[in-house]
């Protein structure tokens, strides 16, 4: 059974939609599915510790209840890159525990997706990229690409990146951030020729969070193929 790691061309661009509207899609098709955030940034104080808002909509969407620290075990309230917030905050990034975390999310389900934090080439350590977490796990890898000025060229370099450091990427999804970007269909089809991979999802754009609404515009021979 495939895995998948959900990545972006930049922060803020849509991941955490498709990674929850993924899970949704999934679990209509009838399999039982966990999620999870490793790394977060960008947290909020509570009476409970800190709580990534992402990650939280990924724990809720997960098939079996489980504990927060275990979706998401590394994670800072300064909104900033991994390694900067962990020194800021005085943090040490435990990868053999998040690895272990993830081994017992995987054994709760018959897929598990798991969400990346900014782009493909964050550094999560002094000495590891995040690229090198997902090729400890040998996930299948999931571009989600912010429909704007620019997305182009970051969404090429990315997928050049992700192939060059040896993984596989599975497919590719556009999302329309900005109602008035004109170019939006002239990008999609620019991207399609160029990716080399499937497009399986094209999400129009939303103001408000609907899973299930999300989840539909998930190309189904897609799912059905996993």
């Amino acid at each position: 059974m495939t895995n998948f790691f959900i990545t972006g061309t930049d922060t803020e661009i849509g991941k955490t939609w498709f990674t929850v509207a993924l899970m949704t899609a999934l679990k209509k098709t009838g399999f039982s599915v966990m999620g999870m955030k490793p790394f977060a940034t960008g947290a909020t104080a509570t009476k409970e510790g800190l709580i990534n808002e992402d990650a939280r909509l990924i724990m809720q969407c997960s098939s079996k209840k489980v504990s927060y620290g275990l979706v998401n075990p590394f994670v800072c309230e300064s909104p900033t890159a991994p390694t900067i917030a962990a020194k800021e905050e005085n943090i040490r990034l435990d990868l053999d525990q998040i690895i272990k975390n993830y081994n017992t999310l995987k054994s709760m389900a018959d897929i598990m997706v798991v969400e990346g934090i900014g782009g493909w080439r964050v550094p999560i350590t002094d000495e590891y990229y995040l690229s090198e977490f997902v090729d400890r796990l040998n996930l299948s890898v999931i571009l989600v690409v912010g429909l704007r000025l620019g997305c182009i060229n970051h969404a090429i370099l990315t997928a050049e990146a992700i192939r060059s450091d040896g993984h596989s990427l599975c497919g590719w999804a556009s999302n329309r951030l900005d109602r008035v970007y004109s170019s939006g269909e002239e990008t999609v089809k620019t991207l399609r020729k160029r990716l080399n991979c499937p497009h399986i999802a094209d999400f129009s754009y939303c103001s408000d969070f609907d899973s299930d609404k999300l989840a539909k515009q998930i190309e189904l021979s897609f799912v059905q193929k996993i």
